[in-house]
């Protein structure tokens, strides 16, 4: 049984940075995918980062290029998010993701089986 627990979210001000944590547990994770998407109220999710477990590229969606930085520290089967230069549009709830079955990198949200319950961003102006 696959586990993900986000953790990290909270309330900061615009220019301000967050580091979300993923934490996994239930699987070896080398062969995964891990992925960081995002809601906002009344929107679709959204890709944000993905990176293979094993893999030395990160990928991003264009909105957080330059800004958001994926990483992983395998000792404690985590992934992390730097959030950094945050706007108010970044506003939603941060979700964690993980797919074992999967061809290029998948940037919608059926292209992963598991997933963590969220965690909120808030950015005020």
């Amino acid at each position: 049984q696959v586990r993900l627990v986000e953790s990290g979210g909270g309330l900061v001000q615009a220019g301000g940075s967050l580091r979300l944590s993923c934490a996994a547990s239930g699987r070896t994770f080398s062969t995964y995918l891990m992925a960081w998407f995002r809601q906002a109220p009344g929107k679709e999710r959204e890709f944000v980062a993905a990176k293979r477990w094993s893999g030395v590229n990160s990928y991003y969606a264009d909105s957080v290029k330059g800004r958001f930085t994926i990483s992983r520290e395998n000792d404690k089967s985590t992934v992390y998010l730097q959030m950094n230069s945050l706007k108010p549009e970044d506003t939603a709830i941060y979700y964690c993701a993980a797919t074992l079955a999967y061809t290029g990198i998948p940037r919608t949200y059926r292209g992963y089986d598991y997933w963590g319950q969220g965690t909120q961003v808030t950015v005020s102006s």
